[in-house]
């Protein structure tokens, strides 16, 4: 089985395993997509073989089946290997699947922007003058844009002019949609009160990116960033202790931040 774009489609014997799941949790598609970050359309596609799940959606769906993961992550895994190579005119072309990789470490992902960010970082000031001046390293955001997606904010320096554009919060936990105008990124950012487990996405349209944090973590509280033009249209959402959280903002809403 092959996903249209080219990349490998979920194992059938995955998707059969999810479906049984998704049975056994006696669920709608409607009241999946209500309990989890992910939407009504995403939980078709992961559970029809479309469209291979993120391992957090795995997790969720059997949390909700109160069933071990330990197995159904074995069969994940398992469908993620490699497909064996193809001669060049037959290898599909286009941009890789949105969920492959979620999970590269960071330090990885920010090696492609560190070029640009050494560049940056001896701009000189420009006025007729004055001395060269440098600037700092540490305030030069190390990716932009489309080079963003998938890291966080934090490592890359986009959280440096982050505006909070929509919030939601409860006594547990506070959810917050996140934009950095300078890498043109979006992500949600969670505050937990006192040491929950915690899953954080970010979704604009039908491109979703999340994170899970234990509840010995006290400093995860992002998900992966988003490369998006604008907020308008992006949702942020948290599910902590069972109970989930959005936030965002729709197409034809003011640009203005609420901090």
């Amino acid at each position: 089985m092959r996903h249209p774009q080219g990349s490998t489609a979920p194992d059938e014997s995955l998707v059969v395993r999810l479906r049984e799941l998704k049975d056994r949790t006696g669920l709608s598609l409607a009241a999946l997509a209500a309990r989890t970050p992910y939407s009504k359309s995403a939980w078709h596609r992961y559970l029809s073989g479309g469209k291979r799940p993120p391992r957090p959606a795995v997790e969720a769906l059997c949390r909700l089946a109160e069933a071990d993961a330990t197995a159904v992550l074995a069969l994940w895994e398992a469908a993620d290997e490699p497909a064996p190579p193809e001669p060049p005119e037959e290898r599909p072309g286009g941009r890789r699947s949105p969920w492959l990789p979620l999970w590269i470490p960071v330090s990885v992902l920010a090696l492609f922007g560190a070029a640009a960010a050494v560049a940056a970082a001896v701009a000189l000031s420009g006025r007729p003058g004055s001395a060269p001046v440098a600037q700092p390293l540490s305030e030069v955001p190390r990716c932009h844009g489309s080079s963003c997606q998938g890291e966080l904010p934090d490592a890359s320096v986009c959280a440096r002019d982050a505006q909070t554009r929509s919030r939601v919060a409860d006594h547990a936990y506070a959810v917050r949609l996140r934009y950095s105008p300078s890498c043109r990124t979006a992500w949600s950012e969670v505050r937990v009160h006192g040491r929950l487990a915690r899953e954080v996405s970010v979704r604009a349209g039908d491109d979703i990116l999340s994170a899970s944090y234990p509840a010995d973590d006290v400093t995860g509280v992002n998900s992966p960033m988003l490369s998006v033009g604008s907020p308008r249209g992006v949702e942020a959402c948290a599910e902590v202790g069972g109970k989930v959280a959005c936030t965002g903002l729709d197409a034809d809403a003011p640009p203005a931040p609420v901090d």
